[in-house]
């Protein structure tokens, strides 16, 4: 908030405009980050994944330099390329270096260094807005680029030089149709700031419309951007939509804890940041021993009872009282954050352990889709959630009971959520075994 206070007095610029700094660097990474997976695939990661990371960097500067608001926001999007380029092809990376056995330990370790980036991030960020300016926010990334690219320089395998046999081609017709159905939903689901107007439906309509021509694109392409035949795989499916939900409910921690614990809970706003920064803090020191976790006891064991942790976390927060103070908000938060972390790691080992070279990029794209998807989703419609079930018509203003009540239902229904995904889960196991028990070997 403090950021769009600093941009909002720099630029003589409304709330709704300055937001665009934001949802444009989402947009950019949503709608790219599957088809920058395969091309991956084609040009080579370890080319790639540097031009990239050199991207960023350059963005980064434009950001810093930017003499108005429109031209900071074309470099946010342009910036957002770059993060695309090394989220999508990063766990392709892992999948690819490290053995079978180790993939679990080494979703962990890349768990815990998000984490700690999302742990410092609003307190760096303070810092440096406090100290400087809203300008050193983006230029610190300048100097962080440039060692990220040297050591990806010289640590990155070199790219296996395809058979010209091996090679395919782009789907261009795809990633456009893709592109524009997810720029169309983004955009459905994060404009209004929660009012769902007509345009948000002619969007959605949009996208909905966008998924067919999609499928019907794929369906024909010689070399298609998404085989649609992996979607016959029902644990690979289960894991997306695990994915997508897990992180839809999530994003109810940060679209309601901040006001329940301000306005339920009168904490100022630097008791605010400190409790929030338990659930990122937790989850770093959680990675590396989830991670080794699913290694040891499987992947799709882990998984559960990452889901179900995060059930009775949920449950718990919809049920304590308010007289409780901050302790009854973190210690079902740790619980939750736990879980995440071994939810999120097992997941991510569990698709990319087994995943043919030659999709490595797509489906390591189409989990970090499914993940900003989910979390585009949660803000919008948690948020959404959160307001009716406070019944109060500006939620900034509304009265400790009122939020105290919303905070209980919204957690309520996310844990419900939480529930529909396990089941989810439990249902492709089942049907991957029946296919072992059928055929000897796991259906594709």
């Amino acid at each position: 908030m403090l950021v769009y206070q600093r941009l909002a007095q720099a630029f003589a610029a409304s709330f709704q405009q300055v937001q665009w700094v934001i949802l444009a660097y989402l947009l950019a990474i949503t709608t790219l980050i599957v088809s920058i997976g395969r091309l991956g695939n084609i040009t080579g990661r370890r080319r790639l994944l540097l031009a990239g990371i050199a991207l960023f960097t350059v963005a980064s500067v434009m950001c810093g330099l930017a003499p108005t608001l429109w031209l900071l926001i074309a470099a946010r999007a342009v910036q957002g390329i770059g993060a695309a380029v090394m989220m999508a092809l990063t766990m392709a990376f892992i999948g690819e270096m490290v053995p079978k056995a180790k993939t679990g330990s080494a979703m962990g370790l890349l768990g815990t260094m998000s984490a700690i980036g999302t742990a410092l991030g609003p307190s760096l960020g303070g810092v440096l807005i406090t100290g400087l300016s809203w300008r050193a926010i983006f230029l610190v990334n300048v100097p962080l680029g440039i060692l990220t690219f040297l050591l990806a320089h010289r640590y990155l395998p070199i790219d296996r030089r395809a058979a010209k046999i091996e090679r395919v081609g782009f789907d261009k017709v795809g990633t456009v149709l893709l592109a524009l159905t997810l720029a169309a939903y983004a955009l459905a689901v994060t404009m209004g700031r929660g009012n769902f107007g007509p345009l948000n439906m002619i969007l959605l309509l949009v996208a909905v419309f966008g998924v067919r021509l999609f499928i019907l694109a794929e369906a024909k392409a010689a070399s298609p951007l998404i085989r649609l035949a992996m979607f016959r795989d029902p644990v690979l499916s289960a894991c997306l939509i695990m994915s997508a939900l897990v992180s839809t409910v999530m994003m109810a921690t940060l679209v309601v804890g901040p006001f329940y614990l301000s306005r339920a809970l009168g904490l100022d706003a630097a008791q605010v940041g400190l409790t929030l920064s338990v659930g990122p803090l937790v989850t770093a020191l959680t990675g590396v021993p989830a991670g080794r976790l699913a290694d040891r006891h499987g992947a799709q064991s882990t998984t559960i009872v990452g889901l179900l942790g995060m059930i009775a976390g949920f449950f718990m927060l919809s049920m304590m009282p308010t007289a409780l103070g901050v302790p009854s908000y973190i210690a079902p938060m740790i619980i939750i954050t736990v879980s995440y972390a071994l939810f999120q790691t097992a997941n991510n080992t569990a698709v990319m352990t087994d995943v043919r070279v030659d999709q490595r990029g797509a489906i390591s794209g189409m989990l970090n889709l499914s993940r900003n998807l989910g979390l585009i989703t949660g803000a919008s419609a948690m948020g959404a959630l959160f307001a009716f079930a406070s019944a109060a018509t500006d939620i900034t203003t509304a009265d400790p009971g009122a939020i105290a009540t919303g905070m209980r239902i919204t957690f309520a229904v996310a844990a419900l959520l939480v529930v529909f995904a396990s089941q989810s889960r439990l249902g492709a196991v089942r049907s991957q075994q029946c296919s072992k028990d059928d055929t000897g070997v796991i259906a594709l």
